[in-house]
């Protein structure tokens, strides 16, 4: 059960970050660390699969989740590092400038719509085994 609180953590906190103009441009930026982190914590609750899947000779499937996966570690990572560095609330209070705002800021957009993309088929492909462990678990508590 900790995982789907930790998943849905995520989302809320995505759809809370991604919608810069509802929360301003410095909560933005300090809750998209935020959600940095809560991904880095929903990833490591999943590597046990990502290493049976390395383990295990791969299905066509399998081996397409996995490249979902990668690619998704992969559009945070430059989704962060971007907004990292176009940041105006973040590194000034580190006393931080980057420089190079026309790139980041357009690397920063373009990363973020790839983001969404690869969550929205990464949540697709994964809403049955959410409904499963739902049912699961209220199948326990109600028995």
């Amino acid at each position: 059960m900790r995982v789907l609180v930790v998943d849905a953590l995520a989302l809320v906190l995505y759809v809370v970050v991604s919608l810069p103009a509802l929360t301003g441009v410095g909560v933005h930026e300090w809750l998209g660390l935020g959600v940095g982190v809560v991904l880095l914590v929903h990833g490591a609750q999943h590597i046990d699969f990502v290493g049976r899947l390395l383990a295990a000779r791969c299905s066509l499937r399998a081996t397409g989740r996995m490249l979902l996966d990668v690619a998704l570690v992969l559009s945070v990572v430059v989704v962060a590092l971007s907004g990292l560095m176009e940041s105006g609330a973040v590194l000034p209070t580190f006393g931080l400038y980057a420089e190079g705002y026309y790139f980041w800021g357009p690397l920063h957009a373009a990363s973020a719509k790839v983001l969404l993309a690869l969550l929205i088929v990464h949540g697709a492909l994964n809403i049955g085994s959410v409904w499963r462990l739902m049912r699961h678990r209220c199948a326990k508590e109600t028995a």
